[in-house]
C-alpha cells in the first residue's frame, strides 16, 4: 500500500480531482469496442472523449444532439467530420440493441443501484419535482449504464431511493430473466471515489478511493453501508498523454474543474 501511496501523492501534484474522474470515467468504456457512448454531464463527456482518443478508437460519439461524429472536437466546439445522423426516434432503437453505453447522474442511489432523478419525497406529494423517469429504465434493462456523481453525499447515496427510475440489481432480479438478461450496471464514478457492485448479494463495494480521500471519508459520505475490501487502491493515474489529451485537445477551457473542484 505503501508503493501506492507515493505514486498517488506524486500524482496528485500534477493531476487535479476533475482529471482523476476524468479517468475514471473514461475507463467505463474500455474494451468497448464499436457502441455508442452516451455521457451525462461534463466529466462524463471529457471522459468519452478520452477514450475515444487513447483506448477505445472505435467508440462512437455524437455531438450531443443528433449527429454521429468522426473527429473529437473540444467541449463546446461543432465537430469537423460528421459521420451519420441519429435522430430521437433512431437513438431509441439503438438503446433497445444494447449497442450502447450509457452514464447517467443520480439525483439518488441505493446500495443495490436504483437510481432517481424524478422526484423527493413521497410519490403522492413530493418535496422537490426532477428530470422525470425518462429513459432509464429501458437504459438500464437493454445496455450497460453507469453513473456519475460529482457531489458525493448521503443526500444522493441513500438507503432507499424515493422513485425508481434505473433499475437496481435487487429490482431486476426480482422481474425475472428479461429484466436481467442484459442488465448491467459497470460502476459509478463519484468525486471521491470508484465503486461497483462485484460483490455476492449484488450491492456497491467501494473498488478505489481518488488520490487525497480516505475510506472515512467516504463512508461518512453514504447514507447505507458499503462493502469496503481490506486493501483500497487509488484510481489509476492518468498518464502523460492523458493529461495533454485532456487539457490541450478536449477541454481547453478546464470545464472539468467547474464540475468537480480539487
Amino acid at each position: 500500500m505503501s508503493d501506492t501511496i507515493t505514486t498517488a501523492a506524486t500524482a496528485t501534484a500534477t493531476a487535479t480531482r476533475a482529471e482523476y474522474c476524468v479517468v475514471a470515467c473514461a475507463e467505463a468504456w474500455r474494451g468497448a469496442g464499436e457502441v455508442l457512448a452516451s455521457p451525462m454531464g461534463t466529466v462524463p463527456t471529457i471522459g468519452a472523449r478520452l477514450a475515444r482518443l487513447t483506448f477505445s478508437p472505435e467508440l462512437l460519439l455524437t455531438d450531443g444532439e443528433a449527429l454521429l461524429i468522426g473527429d473529437v472536437p473540444a467541449l463546446g466546439a461543432a465537430p469537423a467530420v460528421v459521420e451519420g445522423w441519429l435522430p430521437y426516434r433512431q437513438h431509441l432503437a439503438l438503446v433497445a440493441t444494447g449497442r450502447r453505453h450509457v452514464m447517467m447522474g443520480a439525483s439518488q442511489i441505493d446500495r443495490y443501484g436504483n437510481q432517481n432523478i424524478s422526484c423527493i419525497g413521497d410519490w403522492a406529494r413530493p418535496t422537490r419535482q426532477l428530470l422525470g423517469v425518462r429513459g432509464a429504465p429501458v437504459n438500464t434493462l437493454n445496455n450497460p449504464t453507469s453513473y456519475w456523481v460529482p457531489r458525493h453525499s448521503p443526500r444522493v447515496f441513500v438507503e432507499k431511493a424515493d422513485m425508481v427510475c434505473g433499475v437496481g440489481h435487487d429490482r431486476a432480479a426480482a422481474a425475472g430473466p428479461s429484466a436481467t438478461r442484459y442488465h448491467r450496471i459497470p460502476e459509478v464514478v463519484s468525486d471521491l471515489g470508484v465503486f461497483d457492485f462485484e460483490t455476492p448479494d449484488r450491492t456497491m463495494r467501494l473498488r478505489s478511493l481518488h488520490p487525497g480521500v480516505t475510506v472515512e471519508q467516504v463512508v461518512e459520505a453514504t447514507g447505507f453501508t458499503l462493502t469496503i475490501p481490506d486493501e483500497v487502491p487509488y484510481t489509476r493515474e492518468p498518464a502523460a498523454e492523458e493529461l495533454r489529451l485532456i487539457r490541450e485537445v478536449v477541454d481547453p477551457r478546464a470545464l472539468r474543474d467547474r464540475e468537480v473542484r480539487s
